[in-house]
C-alpha cells in the first residue's frame, strides 16, 4: 500500500533553500502538501515553493516569518527545523563566540521557530515537529565537539517537547543522519515521521546513517 499523501497540510520547513531542508520541502510538496521555506538565503528556493528571509537567530525575525507562513498557508501542520551550520574542532578549538554563534542557530533557532510555531499547531487537526539532529549526537566524531554539542541538545531538546506538548496532540521527532547519507534518504525518513502513517510516533529519533554507529575514530587510531 503506497503512502498517503499531506493533502493541502500546510509544512513549514527552516533552511529551506538548501541541502535535506530543499530536499524535504520538495518531497512534502510532491506530496501534496503545502510548502513555505523560511531561508536566510530565500532567493536560493526554486519555483514553485514560497520563501521568505528568515534568520533563526532573530527572535523578530522568527516570528514575522512564521505568522507570514502561517497566513500565507492558512496554518500550519508540519514544522520542519532544518536551519543549521557546521563546526569543525575539538573542545579546545572554538573560541567562545563561535560556540555562541553556532548554540543561537542550531540549538535556540529550533526553540524560537518552535515557539512562534506553536499557537498554529495547537489548532491543527494532525500537528507534527520533525527536528533534523545528527548522528553526531549519539556517537562520537573526530574534531566536531561543538557541533555534537549543538546536536545533542537538539535530541534532548526532542525528547522535552514531545513529553510536553503530548497533551496537546504535538508529535516531536527527529532524524539522526550520518556524514555519508544523501539528502533525498533523510528528506524522505522526515516525511515519514511528519506523515500521517506516522500519528502515534512521538519523542523519537530515528537514525538515517548507513549503519554507522559507535565512535567514529581517526584513520590510523
Amino acid at each position: 500500500m503506497s503512502e498517503p499523501d499531506f493533502a493541502g497540510s500546510p509544512a513549514v520547513v527552516t533552511g529551506g533553500a538548501t541541502g535535506i531542508a530543499l530536499a524535504t520541502a520538495r518531497l512534502l510538496l510532491a506530496r501534496g502538501a503545502r510548502v513555505a521555506c523560511l531561508d536566510l538565503n530565500p532567493q536560493d528556493v526554486p519555483s514553485p515553493l514560497v520563501q521568505t528571509c528568515v534568520d533563526v537567530a532573530d527572535e523578530h525575525s522568527v516570528c514575522a516569518g512564521v505568522a507570514w507562513a502561517a497566513e500565507l498557508l492558512g496554518g500550519i501542520d508540519i514544522l520542519v527545523n532544518s536551519a543549521g551550520i557546521g563546526a569543525q574542532g575539538g573542545v579546545e578549538d572554538n573560541p567562545d563566540h563561535e560556540w555562541r554563534r553556532v548554540l543561537e542557530v542550531n540549538v535556540l533557532g529550533v526553540v524560537r521557530t518552535t515557539r512562534a510555531a506553536l499557537a498554529y499547531l495547537r489548532r491543527s487537526g494532525a500537528p507534527a515537529i520533525v527536528n533534523t539532529c545528527s548522528i553526531a549526537a549519539t556517537t562520537g566524531r573526530p574534531d566536531r565537539a561543538l557541533y555534537a554539542t549543538s546536536k545533542g541538545a537538539v535530541l534532548a531538546m526532542t525528547r522535552a517537547m514531545a513529553t510536553d506538548l503530548v497533551e496537546d496532540s504535538i508529535r516531536v521527532t527527529c532524524v539522526n543522519p550520518g556524514p555519508v547519507v544523501g539528502a533525498d534518504e533523510v528528506a524522505a525518513a522526515i516525511t515519514s515521521l511528519a506523515g500521517p502513517l506516522s500519528g502515534v510516533t512521538t519523542g523519537t529519533e530515528l537514525a538515517v546513517n548507513g549503519r554507522a554507529s559507535g565512535p567514529q575514530l581517526r584513520p590510523g587510531t
